[in-house]
């Protein structure tokens, strides 16, 4: 009988209903500019990661709703920044079919708008992780020219800063 592998889904790739489960949910009165609605109901959302600590807010809607859906996809995003997986990827399993689907002509089909981005970027993060921070042996393992890949950090800042951040921790010269 073969083992089989555990499976491993990064918490960005969540469905936004079953990440939501996993937080804990904070509803506020917002301050600021905004109306009379804003200042006396409470719409502000802060959602707080459960399993990994991780908080994501949003105050500048006058909809409960919306400030909720604008905190989930910036946890979804801090969350594929800053949370690596405890099983790394196996550089040589190929990438997951999302990703496959967004690549053409080793080029990624993608906007930071889109709401694939953060499972993608995650996606991205634990190999970049896993290969020790080697861009050129990531983007070959994902199929992607090296440039390609930079240019999916650079669409987050945040990402490229953290990448960076690990790179000079190994002596490795900073992605532009």
């Amino acid at each position: 009988m073969s083992e089989q592998k555990p499976s491993r889904r990064h918490p960005a790739a969540l469905d936004p209903d079953d990440l939501l489960k996993q937080c804990k949910v904070r509803r506020y009165k917002a301050s600021g500019p905004g109306g009379q609605h804003r200042n006396k109901v409470e719409t502000a959302i802060e959602l707080s990661h459960t399993p990994t600590g991780l908080i994501a807010n949003a105050t500048e809607r006058r909809s409960q709703q919306d400030n909720q859906r604008i905190a989930l996809k910036r946890l979804r995003l801090k969350l594929a920044i800053e949370y690596r997986c405890e099983q790394l990827p196996d550089p040589t399993d190929p990438p997951s079919a999302l990703w496959q689907s967004r690549i053409k002509d080793k080029k990624i089909i993608l906007s930071a708008d889109h709401t694939d981005f953060p499972t993608l970027l995650a996606e991205a993060m634990d190999l970049l992780a896993a290969m020790g921070y080697d861009h050129a042996k990531t983007a070959a393992v994902l199929g992607v020219s090296s440039s390609q890949l930079v240019r999916l950090l650079q669409k987050e800042p945040a990402a490229l800063s953290q990448v960076n951040q690990e790179r000079g921790a190994r002596n490795m010269n900073t992605l532009r």
